[in-house]
């Protein structure tokens, strides 16, 4: 689970690292964490990419408050939790869609309490997967891996196919390829990506992923079918 700390104190983004890390110890949630100083560090180019924020209010750049109404133009599901000695701002929170707000000094309980809802909310959005971030028209959207059917290249962009609906993007395949790397994708040929749990049949120089059928590569055919292999004596 990837967080973020905003808080312009060194000393308090220590002990919000600290009690982040007491919870993962006793509850075996795991948290990949990075900090940031100032609302404008973590706003800058923001693309998404967290599933939870911890966010002091007042900063002297760019106020945290200030920094969630950005982020929230660009990442409507991300959740934020403000860590703020200001109750009066509690109100102002809910506007920007904070689950929470913790009050300065922070007690273990209060903490752990507000993130045991937060993880509780998170994996209720994504129930046992992995995700991925991308850019999209206007802000950044995250997709759950094993809801991807293929993503192919088209006119240099980017299309994930996930049921349904085709998500537009930017990049490579190749990027694509890497971010994947660690999940059961296969590419089929230099221009397509292809889930191998989506996969329900090939024949000669196709493969049928979902409602798809997809062209092989020459050089890829005998890979492709010893991975989808590989991949059927794994899950039996």
């Amino acid at each position: 689970m990837r967080v973020a700390i905003v808080d312009d104190e060194f000393n308090t983004r220590r002990e919000i690292r600290r009690l982040l890390e007491r919870y993962a110890a006793e509850t075996g949630t795991s948290f990949q964490i990075t900090e940031f100083a100032d609302g404008d560090s973590i706003t800058e180019r923001y693309s998404g990419g967290y599933d939870l924020i911890l966010m002091d209010i007042e900063m002297p750049f760019v106020d945290g408050m200030t920094a969630a109404g950005e982020i929230r133009k660009a990442d409507q599901e991300v959740t934020i939790i403000f860590i703020t000695n200001a109750p009066q701002y509690a109100i102002k929170g809910y506007k920007v869609g904070a689950l929470d707000y913790i009050l300065k000094p922070v007690s273990y309980y209060a903490f752990s309490e507000s993130i045991r809802r937060a993880v509780m909310k998170i994996k209720a959005r994504r129930p046992d997967d992995d995700y991925i971030t991308v850019p999209v028209k206007g802000g950044a959207r995250k997709i759950g891996v094993s809801s991807i059917d293929y993503v192919e290249v088209i006119d240099h962009d980017l299309f994930f196919h996930v049921g349904e609906e085709l998500i537009e993007t930017r990049g490579t395949i190749s990027e694509v390829e890497n971010k994947l790397a660690s999940h059961h994708f296969f590419k089929c040929n230099k221009g397509c990506l292809i889930n191998l749990a989506k996969v329900t049949g090939y024949h000669k120089s196709d493969v049928i992923v979902g409602k798809s059928t997809l062209p092989v590569s020459r050089a890829r055919k005998k890979p492709l079918q010893e991975a989808i292999h590989e991949y059927l004596d794994g899950v039996t």
